[in-house]
């Protein structure tokens, strides 16, 4: 007969049932001990000879297996947690030493790149000089003509004839425009006969109130009738010599603004008349120039219509009101304008000689670093290369190299393409011209005067 167990399967609950089923075994003795009962043996920590078949052994009761599959239970977790730990540590060292290698090459590559020498800027340069200039003052100025208006009429009318020649010069009085009078002509005619009969009636009452036959006062209502109804003579003429518009002054005319047979209104611009020769020119002055510039005092005039020619003028009448707003007071000069090269209204750059000369620092504008916060220049200076020093290729470098700084400086008056320097620099010192977007402090440059900006004083297009 086979002895009963207990299967350890018949209480799992995946299973769905519960059942005590027993299982035959041999009776047959192992004579080779059987490796799955060693293993279940080892794990339960038993003596194998409870595990063996034969007669002088026993199977497993169910208690004894379920008391195994706890501790195996017991032992899974401690494991799982130390392998668990292990692999986090291992995957930290991994990490870091990923972070570490990297942190290095990126100090490495910041320090190679801190250290790199940078190429050197190609830079033109100009040695900063000192030059006698006259005490002069500039300024912006506006040509205006002397008499210089818009011919209007006074009276309404039909343009019946136009005497306009746009562009050519006319004399003071000649006929411009002739308006529509032959209702004014008819009107005249009335007034005129209505005077006569007026004065003959006066002359009559006159006589009469001579030799007292008619009152004083009769004679003075005859007086006063005559006289209005001349009066209506002269008014009527006055109109007529409205319609016939004739030149104020001499002057070239400008384009005309009406036709033949159009209706105008009074104030209707008709046609422009300027006056040429002499020619005004109009500029503003600050207020710290009120004494400098007096009456008489001699002014060139140059515009960009006619580059490379100076018109010379003079000063004819000072502004004694200084404007509050802009602290500015206006001048005017007077310039013969012969050919009329010289137009109304056109833009004009005003120069002046105040009479005294001074010496000033002078360098070009191009120079200049023109800021909010300050005008600079970069300065050159020339300073012995350290020994470590190494080109690109790693080669070291000897001798001396040119160093630029930025240097604040205050500026003054301009001529042309130099600029007054009145405070940071002194003659000598060499300063760069161009290529200034490109340095910082401290930056190497090398020298290229090959093509240089211009540096004159009196510069021609």
């Amino acid at each position: 007969m086979s002895s009963p167990v207990h299967s350890p399967f018949s209480r799992l609950p995946g299973l769905g049932i519960f059942h005590s089923r027993r299982l035959p075994l041999p009776r047959t003795q192992c004579l080779v001990p059987c490796p799955s009962a060693d293993s279940a043996a080892r794990r339960a920590r038993l003596p194998l000879p409870h595990l063996r078949h034969g007669p002088a052994s026993r199977a497993p009761t169910f208690p004894e297996v379920a008391t195994m599959a706890d501790r195996q239970k017991q032992k899974k977790p401690a494991s799982f947690t130390r392998r668990l730990v292990v692999m986090l540590v291992l995957a930290a060292i991994v990490f870091g030493g990923v972070f570490v290698v990297k942190g290095f090459m990126g100090a490495q590559t910041n320090a190679f790149f801190d250290n790199m020498p940078q190429p050197a800027s190609s830079v033109t340069d100009y040695t900063v000089k000192a030059e006698e200039w006259a005490d002069a003052d500039e300024s912006i100025g506006t040509f205006v003509a002397v008499n210089g208006t818009e011919v209007t009429t006074e009276a309404g009318g039909i343009v019946r004839s136009l005497s306009i020649d746009p562009g050519q010069p006319v004399r003071a009085g000649t006929v411009l425009v002739q308006l529509n009078t032959r209702n004014e002509l008819a009107v005249l005619k009335s007034l005129e006969a209505a005077a006569r009969l007026a004065v003959v009636q006066r002359d009559r009452w006159r006589e009469l109130g001579r030799d007292k036959l008619v009152s004083q006062a009769e004679v003075e209502e005859r007086s006063t009738t005559a006289a209005t109804t001349l009066a209506q003579v002269e008014a009527q003429r006055a109109l007529i010599a409205q319609k016939t518009i004739r030149a104020p002054f001499d002057g070239i005319l400008g384009l005309r603004k009406v036709n033949l047979g159009q209706y105008v209104n009074p104030g209707d611009p008709i046609v422009t008349l300027q006056s040429m020769d002499p020619i005004f020119l109009d500029f503003s002055l600050p207020e710290q120039r009120v004494g400098q510039v007096l009456e008489g005092t001699r002014i060139g005039a140059t515009v960009d219509a006619l580059p490379g020619r100076e018109f010379e003028g003079r000063v004819t009448a000072i502004e004694p009101l200084v404007d509050a707003s802009t602290r500015n007071f206006k001048v005017q000069a007077t310039l013969p304008n012969p050919e009329h090269k010289l137009r109304p209204g056109t833009f004009a750059h005003v120069a002046f000689d105040t009479g005294g000369r001074r010496t000033v620092v002078v360098v070009p504008q191009t120079a200049v670093s023109f800021n909010p916060y300050g005008n600079a220049v970069y300065v050159i200076n020339e300073v012995p290369r350290r020994k470590d020093e190494k080109d690109m290729q790693g080669k070291p470098l000897t001798g001396s190299k040119l160093l630029v700084k930025q240097r604040f400086i205050k500026t003054g008056a301009t001529r042309g393409d130099l600029i007054a320097v009145t405070d940071g620099l002194k003659p000598g010192e060499r300063i760069v011209t161009s290529g200034l977007l490109k340095l910082r402090n401290d930056a190497e440059v090398t020298i290229n005067n090959k093509v240089q900006p211009s540096a004159n004083a009196s510069p021609t297009p």
